[in-house]
């Protein structure tokens, strides 16, 4: 079987990552998504109004639409990679998707749903925002079944879910992973709101939703970029990977006069970036807000003179450097002649190495015990 095959219970998928041309060999799929499609077919589920929260790639939207083609699904994700994933390989495996209904993380559910699977995200504060989201919508005894890594359920999982859904309890372990089947309890929590807080030096107030990165506090990564943005007359900035906004905010502050461009795979980064722009009393007309896969589908006159990036070197529970790759590829293309990108990372990720092999050059600009600010020139 190849690393793209997807094989269960008699299902057989080609699954693959978004992009699907991405330098790397991580599945699409891993065994909590077979569970829960064993546990669809063990049990004869029948095709009811079913929503999935966090699929990574499409794995059980391609599942469920292989056992049914005309399973009413609902599929809430918040990243953009994991919407076109999905896609790709519905169209991959020659799977139709007019069953299908799309929500990002901040839309609220239909209330007419029969059942709700999940895959456990990493991010617990996040996984408490969306039960209380679903808290919401579902009708009591309403069927929630959240996969995930069976070293990763624990009592105090199944108390989150408890305290935010319903009662829970977990199955036995089939390949390392076990199934919690939580029963709606009916009762409407109350949705948690924005996290704020000051940046003093900056004279900055950020606010963020339950999935961003650094949810309460200003990251030490993003700190020492702070300090050390470039010189120079900008017009044109892309915070690539921007999160909650902080390092396109200082840009708007040193480069009054450039457009900003916010670009996230989250689409609750990008609202956060959006609500941080107009908290802090910028310009509406000088910035502009983009959930994307890195550059990929901002419009193509779109040309900018320095881009920012404080990359992620993990997708989901994947550790890799594959998306620090992709943004710096994308960036390259986006830049003018003489533009500018300047990157911050851990000193072990060596991202000097593929910056050179990119760009031809590739200098330090500031660097402290763990991380490295470096800056390439097109």
């Amino acid at each position: 079987m190849t690393a793209n095959q997807f094989s269960c219970e008699g299902i057989e998928l080609s699954l693959f990552r978004y992009p699907k041309q991405q330098e790397s060999n991580l599945q699409a799929w891993d065994a909590a998504d077979e569970h829960l499609i064993k546990h669809m077919l063990d049990t004869e589920q029948k095709s009811v109004n079913t929503a999935i929260i966090n699929d990574s790639f499409g794995a059980l939207q391609c599942g469920l639409s292989a056992i049914d083609a005309s399973w009413p699904l609902c599929v809430e994700t918040d990243a953009k990679t994991s919407l076109l994933g999905a896609e790709l390989n519905l169209e991959a495996n020659q799977l139709v998707s007019d069953n299908i209904q799309r929500f990002h993380s901040r839309e609220l559910l239909p209330d007419d749903l029969s059942l709700v699977l999940m895959k456990l995200p990493k991010n617990l504060s996040y996984f408490a925002h969306q039960l209380q989201r679903l808290s919401q919508v579902l009708p009591a005894g309403t069927q929630v079944l959240i996969a995930a890594k069976a070293k990763t359920i624990n009592k105090s999982i199944l108390s989150l879910i408890e305290k935010n859904l319903g009662s829970a309890q977990a199955s036995l372990t089939w390949k390392k992973t076990r199934v919690i089947t939580c029963i709606a309890d009916g009762n409407k929590r109350q949705l948690p709101q924005a996290v704020n807080w000051p940046v003093d030096e900056l004279s900055l107030n950020i606010s963020n939703l339950s999935n961003v990165f650094a949810a309460n506090k200003l990251d030490i990564g993003a700190r020492i970029m702070l300090d050390n943005l470039p010189e120079g007359e900008f017009n044109t900035v892309i915070d690539l990977g921007c999160g909650n906004g902080i390092l396109g905010l200082r840009a708007g502050q040193l480069y009054p006069q450039a457009s900003i461009h916010f670009v996230d795979d989250s689409e609750m980064a990008v609202a956060s970036s959006r609500h941080n722009w107009q908290l802090n009393g910028f310009s509406a007309e000088k910035a502009q807000f983009h959930w994307d896969d890195c550059l990929t589908h901002l419009e193509p006159e779109l040309v900018a003179d320095l881009v920012l990036c404080n990359p992620p070197f993990h997708q989901g529970e994947a550790i890799t450097d594959h998306i620090a790759w992709q943004m710096f590829v994308d960036a390259r293309k986006r830049l003018a002649p003489g533009g500018m990108l300047q990157v911050v990372g851990n000193r072990h990720l060596a991202y000097h190495v593929k910056l050179k092999r990119l760009f031809n050059n590739c200098k330090t600009v500031a660097s402290n015990g763990k991380f490295v600010i470096l800056q390439a020139i097109k």
